[in-house]
């Protein structure tokens, strides 16, 4: 029977990608001149996506987050997928909740809202109140969520091993990438491992008075199962005072992640950094993190901060020798294209400088040489793009480098020793 469904399944997959394929065709033809091919590729990509279910969404969002692998205009199509899905039946949730927590523990509900503030493809989220008063927010899995995920990471494992046959794709690694991002979903479905990773952020933070995690109330955690505070949000548009200072702390809680502790938010989105009118900073969706190897905390200090003073020529380098895959047999174009693009750069007060628009092209002509980055790079890449968009919308004068420059300073004292190089630069002729 599990096969049966397993087939039915693929022949649904099949069917949306098909005719996602004809999708994008006619949009071609009808888009006339001047349409990017890589837009209406990404548009008709993420509307596939959308239709197969909360698995695919997922996967094209850890899509958008490879710019050395994803055209641009396809990962900017892609991140904006949402995560939002049709809600599970009440009684899904009432059952889920019955087998993870003792009838004395669910008795402390007083209240409990029937419709959830969230609904995402692991999980929903419903606000209750406790008997002591605490509003709280209870994060729930849904029931089915083991088996949906198990059968669509099957799907996924036996495309990426049909598409590595092809020579073009074997630079991807697109096995290895399943690997990961099933690790990383399987991961998502133990919420002993979030509330851990909230309980660790909580300490790395305990210094900064601005920076936060939602607390939690351990008694009504379990594997299933999240409670925590329920914190009252706003969109960084809605913050009405000190805002110049809440754009600091959101950049300075991303630098520390980064730079000095090595232990990163890894599905940083806007929605994951929620701000409070009394001005604090607060983590949430803690599920997913990247730990950055000792030893490769040197090399990426040392990338970020070549990209940050436009060297090209070492960036290039460092890119080039720590990367998983590379597939380029001209070091020398490719390193005088990553020279050019950050030379573009170079004399612009910091002030002016971004981060998008120093990585994003960087990121361009790695793709185009077929260089890979490492997946825990692009993490942290990304994590400085969300702290940069947000810091911007929140204040608009922001100095990102100027609030990053004294985490860059300790991390490249802290971390002398780092990670030997996967290979070394070609000799040149």
């Amino acid at each position: 029977m599990r096969v049966l469904l397993l087939l039915a399944r693929a022949l649904v997959v099949v069917a949306v990608l098909f005719g996602a394929t004809v999708g994008y065709a006619f949009a071609r033809l009808r888009g006339g001149r001047g349409t990017p091919r890589d837009a209406l590729r990404g548009a008709a990509l993420a509307r596939a996506l959308e239709r197969l279910g909360a698995t695919f969404v997922k996967l094209g969002q850890i899509m958008a987050t490879r710019p050395d692998v994803v055209p641009e205009e396809i990962a900017r199509a892609l991140a904006q997928l949402q995560d939002n899905v049709a809600p599970a039946p009440l009684p899904e949730i009432e059952r889920v909740l019955a087998e993870e927590l003792s009838p004395e523990a669910r008795a402390r509900f007083r209240t409990f809202d029937q419709v959830p503030v969230a609904a995402a493809s692991v999980a929903q989220v419903h606000r209750a109140v406790l008997d002591d008063g605490s509003i709280v927010a209870v994060k729930i899995q849904r029931l089915r969520a083991h088996m949906q995920i198990d059968r669509d990471l099957a799907l996924f494992a036996a495309g990426a091993w049909l598409l590595d046959r092809l020579p073009r794709m074997r630079w991807v690694s697109l096995p290895g990438a399943v690997e990961r991002f099933g690790a990383a979903l399987r991961a998502q479905l133990d919420f002993t491992l979030e509330a851990s990773n909230n309980r660790r952020l909580a300490r790395n933070f305990q210094g900064d008075p601005r920076i936060r995690v939602p607390r939690l109330h351990d008694a009504l955690c379990s594997r299933r199962v999240l409670t925590m505070e329920f914190v009252d949000g706003v969109r960084p548009t809605d913050v009405v005072e000190g805002r110049a200072e809440i754009a600091q702390a959101g950049l300075r809680c991303i630098a520390q992640m980064v730079f000095l502790d090595g232990f990163v938010h890894a599905d940083m989105h806007p929605g994951n950094l929620m701000f409070t009118r009394d001005g604090h900073v607060y983590l949430i969706d803690l599920g997913l993190v990247a730990e950055i190897p000792e030893p490769m905390r040197k090399p990426w200090v040392e990338t970020f901060l070549a990209v940050a003073t436009c060297d090209g020529k070492r960036a290039a380098e460092l890119f080039y020798v720590y990367a998983p895959v590379v597939e380029t047999t001209d070091y020398p174009t490719y390193e005088a294209e990553v020279v050019a693009h950050l030379e573009k750069l170079r004399g612009r007060p910091l002030a002016e400088l971004e981060v998008t628009t120093a990585v994003g092209g960087t990121m361009a002509i790695l793709r185009r040489h077929r260089v890979q980055v490492d997946p825990t790079f692009t993490v942290v890449q990304l994590a400085m793009l969300v702290a940069e968009g947000v810091g911007k919308q929140l204040d608009p004068q922001v100095d990102v480098y100027a609030t990053v420059a004294p985490f860059l300073a300790e991390a490249a004292i802290r971390w002398a020793n780092g990670a030997r190089p996967r290979r070394a630069v070609p000799l040149r002729p």
